[in-house]
């Protein structure tokens, strides 16, 4: 998967843009140095997981869960019906794992034109030379207190 290793990070602007709009958030280690981050947008009137990371010497820590947690809560406060997020449909940190935190993979014909553009881009990007998935975990109450 080295055209995913390869993918152009954002530029300083476009996490700026997610910062500005209260819409990042990073987990830091004691000394201070991110380790773990997430960036939320707005598509189609749900929260979009644009990316989350964790460094993998601080993965299995539950940082990745705090970090979605965090945004669903974001997404209730602002009255957003889901959390949707692209991924890797066979990779076990990608699909299998949020599958295991409550999203579920969306049927084709329910994925709306907002996640179908972002497909559209992700695949011209070279990201979709193995199989991705969209996925949808809902906003409610029980899935906030997970």
């Amino acid at each position: 998967m080295a055209a995913v290793a390869d993918d152009e990070p954002l530029s300083i602007t476009e996490l700026a843009a997610f910062q500005q709009n209260d819409r990042a958030w990073v987990i830091t280690d004691d000394a201070d140095r991110p380790v773990a981050y997430l960036l939320l947008d707005v598509v189609d009137g749900n929260a979009h997981v644009e990316q989350v990371s964790v460094h993998p010497a601080h993965a299995s820590q539950g940082l990745g869960k705090t970090l979605l947690d965090t945004a669903a809560t974001w997404a209730h406060q602002h009255g957003l019906a889901a959390l949707t997020l692209t991924t890797y449909a066979n990779v076990p940190w990608n699909a299998p794992y949020y599958r295991r935190l409550g999203f579920q993979i969306m049927p084709e014909d329910e994925i709306t034109e907002g996640l179908r553009r972002i497909r559209e881009h992700e695949q011209a990007r070279g990201l979709a030379r193995w199989p991705r998935v969209t996925m949808r975990r809902p906003i409610d109450r029980a899935n906030l207190l997970r």
